[in-house]
């Protein structure tokens, strides 16, 4: 297994739709009357809190255009840890399509992934218009479906879960020295990750039997009714102007399908046999 190159881009995917719940985010400021003065939206950046802040308490002299603006917001993937709650069968596996082939695939590996989202502000108000706008909708999770494997479609909705808010006011030295209100957002996106993806040998499931009998004795127990259900076509495979048996032979992996559905109700007393996949005494 180890070896096999592969990449799915599941984590990267993750890093990008956490920051995208937090990239359209305004303030406004308002007047004695309560008319808007002003509108901003606050700036959003991948890094770390300690990059951010260097550069606010390097530059003292706000008048000075290179200082950074504030509000801002900054966040950053602080850790990935495996999930052993979530944990499914490790030798589990599920077909998909890539819409011609049929793939196999093993069942994912859950794993959390730790974020931090921080706060720069340099007047208290403009920071809890901000936080004001997030915690609504965190209780205390929000999903997001991200398509984590374009190739088969496979889709999932991820928690992503609040897991703690903290306050600091970095406000020390002479009145000239930058004040920063900053508060940190810590957060837990429980994803999935997916190994290599393999063609898949089996063919492609074309009929499903049940057998239902009264009896609670699954040794002995003899079949009395026996459901039945194959794919049924919803378009003229063989543009032969008609939808019949010979459509539904054609269908594809990727096709749209109905079923055609089957009872049958017995009473000579025969078991079916897998191996031999007929009815026997």
């Amino acid at each position: 297994m180890l070896g096999t190159y592969f990449y799915h881009e599941i984590i990267r995917k993750n890093i990008i739709s956490f920051g995208t719940l937090f990239n359209n985010i305004y303030i406004k400021h308002l007047d004695k009357s309560g008319a808007v003065t002003n509108q901003q939206k606050v700036g959003l950046s991948y890094g770390p809190m300690q990059k951010f802040l260097a550069k606010i308490q390097q530059q003292e002299d706000l008048t000075k255009p290179v200082a950074i603006s504030l509000p801002r917001m900054s966040f950053e993937m602080t850790n990935i840890q495996y999930d052993s709650s979530r944990k499914a069968g490790v030798t589990q596996t599920f077909k998909a399509t890539d819409g011609t082939n049929m793939k196999k695939v093993f069942m994912p590996v859950p794993y959390n992934i730790g974020f931090e989202l921080n706060i720069f502000s340099k007047l208290n108000d403009d920071a809890l218009q901000i936080v004001e706008q997030i915690l609504p909708f965190f209780q205390p999770s929000f999903n997001l479906t991200l398509d984590l494997i374009d190739s088969i479609g496979e889709k999932r909705d991820t928690p992503v879960v609040l897991d703690s808010i903290d306050f600091q006011d970095d406000y020390e030295g002479s009145f000239q020295t930058r004040r920063a209100l900053i508060y940190t957002l810590r957060f837990t996106v429980k994803t999935y990750l997916f190994g290599p993806i393999a063609d898949s040998t089996d063919g492609l499931i074309r009929k499903v039997q049940v057998d239902i009998s009264s009896s609670t004795d699954t040794q002995t127990a003899k079949r009395e009714v026996r459901y039945t259900a194959t794919p049924k076509a919803l378009e003229d495979k063989n543009s032969d102007g008609q939808i019949n048996s010979a459509d539904d032979a054609l269908l594809g992996p990727s096709d749209d399908f109905g079923f055609n559905e089957n009872w049958d109700f017995f009473q000579d007393s025969k078991t079916y046999s897998p191996t031999q996949q007929q009815d026997i005494w």
